[in-house]
């Protein structure tokens, strides 16, 4: 033990510009006449986060096989920082990902403002669309028809959403339009055939050129009552929006056979509008109002979509403040470990303090063998991080055919792929912490071991 700190104080005299403390017979000068040529060369010329300070806290950071479990402390608080970070950064790109995949699918069908009459039906709709049209910021109205009826095919029932549009407008919606199969388009020209969503097709066993029996719930009135409506189309076509709550349940129908079907004479059931900026379409409601006249209802994506990104975003924060758990937790064994190092290395603390060495070194040490932790520990979690958020989709294939389940059933997660998009600001949060939380973690354990006394250290040394 004695030899192990004789070197180290040569190998630090060194790097501070002094000469290597004399031998007399063999022994070591007493640390009491060595410290005061140590201290002048010291105090004249080391820095802050000078060469011998980074080579201590390496060195304390490689500990011999005696003080092993320094080393496992130090590994686990590692791993726990970059796991952390790793699952922060993971989780919080599937949610970014699950709510732009979301909220793209749902405006690429739908409208982002549904202009409707407080009265029921929209008359002379067309006059309607060219005035709210020439609203600044609209790029896209379209009438439209929607009806809930029931869907029978091949022994099977299943309730669908009928939406009746022209075929230019059902062209102009390139979300459906350019997942129709071959030929859809063409024969959606306003006879007796209907769109429908590759899902449903599926489930009901149909192809193009099958047929498929619609059931309105309200239809012909007679002297015993209103009897349903009930008639066979046509499939022209199947589309596919990777969504699977639209591609199991949408039928589209050409305008005036949708009119006919559900009794709407020269009427629809609103306008579909496509405004230029989305995210900021509060500000054209009022401009689309006054254009509608003033029995219309205006409703926007926000209005109708609230409650679902609201819980996306409420799961969001949730799973943020969970994960960060973990960060804290590894923070803490940093904690843990620098205060055991700080009791096992007391000797030659106060060897240190006795060659020269300042407080403010001392604490340095401990700090830069702290940080180097979480630092390390940070940017092994964030590579990790986004190398399995580029490649997620190609994981859970992975992982679904190992194990033989499904991890991601389109069903539940209305997607048909697992997305991840990473924000920048969001990774530079996540990092920003976990360095913080690192940094912190440094504080008490060497501002502890800066205070220690050389004298009661080496007494019973």
């Amino acid at each position: 033990m004695a030899d192990e700190r004789s070197n180290l104080g040569n190998r630090i005299a060194k790097i501070g510009g002094a000469e290597p403390p004399p031998f007399a017979d063999g022994q070591p000068r007493r640390a009491e006449t060595a410290a005061p040529r140590v201290a002048m060369k010291a105090g004249s010329g080391t820095r802050p986060f000078a060469a011998f300070e980074w080579m201590i806290a390496a060195r304390y950071l490689r500990p011999k096989r005696a003080d092993g479990y320094i080393s496992i402390i130090s590994i686990l608080s590692l791993i726990g920082i970059a796991l952390g970070v790793a699952a922060l950064i993971i989780v919080m790109a599937v949610m970014n990902g699950f709510r732009h995949e979301l909220l793209s699918r749902i405006l690429g069908l739908n409208g982002h403002v549904i202009v409707q009459s407080y009265a029921g039906d929209l008359p002379n709709f067309d006059k309607l669309a060219a005035r709210v049209r020439a609203v600044p910021g609209v790029v896209r109205v379209a009438p439209i028809i929607d009806g809930q009826v029931m869907a029978s095919a091949n022994g099977m029932n299943s309730g669908v959403l009928v939406r009746g549009m022209r075929q230019a407008d059902l062209k102009s919606l390139t979300m459906v339009s350019s997942s129709l199969s071959g030929g859809a388009l063409a024969h959606f020209s306003g006879g007796d055939e209907v769109i429908i969503g590759q899902r449903l097709a599926d489930k009901m066993r149909l192809v193009p050129g099958s047929s498929i029996t619609l059931i309105a719930p309200h239809g012909d009135v007679t002297p015993f009552g209103t009897t349903p409506r009930i008639k066979t189309y046509r499939i022209a076509g199947t589309f596919s929006v990777g969504m699977s709550e639209y591609d199991s349940t949408f039928v589209f129908m050409p305008l005036d056979q949708a009119q006919l079907f559900f009794n709407q004479d020269n009427t629809v059931s609103g306008l579909e509008v496509m405004v230029r900026n989305p995210d900021d379409v509060k500000s054209i409601v009022t401009p689309i109002g006054q254009a509608a006249g003033p029995y219309s209802r205006i409703l926007t994506w926000q209005d109708t979509n609230s409650s679902l990104f609201g819980a996306v975003e409420v799961e969001k924060n949730v799973m943020f403040l969970i994960l960060s758990l973990i960060i804290l937790v590894a923070a803490l064994n940093i904690i843990s470990g620098l205060v055991m190092l700080v009791k096992d290395k007391s000797a030659d603390i106060a060897i240190l303090r006795t060659m020269g060495a300042s407080r403010g070194a001392i604490m340095r040490i401990f700090f830069i063998a702290g940080a180097s932790i979480g630092v390390s520990g940070t940017i092994i979690g964030f590579a990790v991080g986004a190398l399995f958020c580029a490649n997620i989709e190609s994981i859970r294939l992975a992982l679904q055919s190992l194990t033989g389940t499904t991890l991601f059933n389109p069903e539940i997660y209305f997607l048909s792929r697992m997305p991840a998009e990473m924000d920048p600001q969001e990774v530079i949060a996540v990092v920003a912490m976990a360095l913080v939380l690192s940094f912190l973690a440094t504080i008490y354990p060497a501002w502890r071991a800066a205070r220690l006394d050389p004298v009661e250290a080496l007494r019973y040394e």
